[in-house]
């Protein structure tokens, strides 16, 4: 029979991860997206409390930062150099506070998780004022220096991270998505760079509670699904197809069985709490409602986090 596509072999992992682990997901969008997955299975999950963040620098600094930084205004916006747009606001008071919730929910985070799941998006990265910023806010050109991040440079910072974690296991990935802005060659070079320094970062932390390991997201969306059909109109992005295919090879070697089992009926309550009733008034529609309430209250005996999703 013919092959229509070169699978991407990946060794069983030695642990799992399971509903009693929290899950902490950090760095670039694809995090997201598999935050959003598991969300849909209601795992334990937070992510990018600053924000997106796309290189390893960046993810790294937001990991270590106790206080709010100073905010700078541009754009009638207030804006910190350590988080995304999304915590900049017209009001200084507002853009603190929010840089403050940030962090104090990602030290949280950071303190009850036991999986740490990171992605590292480019090595390409703006310097502005001598140190490494994780978003330009739309600001001139001319305010940054562009470089690349060498490989010895992203494992001086993310090696004494997962040495100190011991009792996390933490899964490092590279984001599919392709940074074409910086042109093809450029984002080839950068990709090797990250595969690169976690090759280095893995090896110098196997063994123990603290293991780190690496899943090939960027090669599965390379190789297994190197078709445009699997890419979003801007020929950059994955579909919602490939993502779930990339999810579901990410289930396979990280969840049991078991766990699999459970993920099941859980995204069946996920399911049934988007159905949209047409007629909610129908007697049908009230037989489903009052299911509804049977099955999260079952549920909630042993989840009980989902009742106050």
């Amino acid at each position: 029979m013919m092959k229509w596509s070169t699978p991407v072999h990946i060794e069983p992992s030695e642990w799992h991860i399971g509903y009693e682990d929290k899950v902490l997901l950090l760095g670039s969008c694809f995090a997201d997206n598999v935050a959003a997955k598991m969300g849909e299975y209601y795992f334990q999950v937070t992510a990018n409390p600053f924000g997106t963040l796309y290189n390893p620098v960046s993810i790294a600094n937001a990991l270590m930062l106790r206080e709010v930084p100073e905010l700078v205004e541009y754009g009638g916006l207030w804006h910190s150099m350590y988080h995304h747009g999304v915590c900049s606001a017209a009001d200084k008071e507002e853009a603190v506070a929010r840089c403050r919730e940030s962090i104090e929910t990602l030290q949280a985070a950071v303190r009850e998780a036991s999986v740490v799941i990171v992605t590292f998006g480019t090595a390409w990265v703006y310097e502005g004022g001598g140190e490494v910023v994780a978003n330009c806010h739309k600001m001139p050109a001319d305010r940054f220096v562009r470089r690349r991040l060498g490989v010895e440079e992203i494992v001086r910072v993310w090696q004494p991270i997962v040495a100190a974690h011991t009792d996390k296991h933490f899964i490092f990935t590279v984001s599919p998505i392709r940074h074409i802005k910086d042109g093809l060659h450029e984002n080839q070079l950068s990709k090797c760079t990250l595969l690169l320094a976690i090759e280095q970062i893995v090896s110098a932390c196997t063994g123990g509670t603290g293991r780190a390991c690496y899943f090939p997201s960027y090669e599965i969306m390379m190789d297994e699904l190197r078709d445009y059909r699997f890419y979003a109109d801007d020929m950059v992005h994955p579909t919602p197809l490939a993502i779930q295919y990339i999810w579901e090879r990410f289930a396979d070697i990280y969840m049991t069985k078991e766990t699999q089992q459970e993920m099941r009926a859980l995204h069946q309550l996920y399911s049934d709490r988007h159905h949209t009733l047409l007629h909610p008034d129908s007697a049908e529609s009230v037989r489903f409602t009052q299911r509804l309430k049977e099955e999260e209250k079952a549920l909630g005996v042993r989840y009980p986090w989902v009742l106050t999703d």
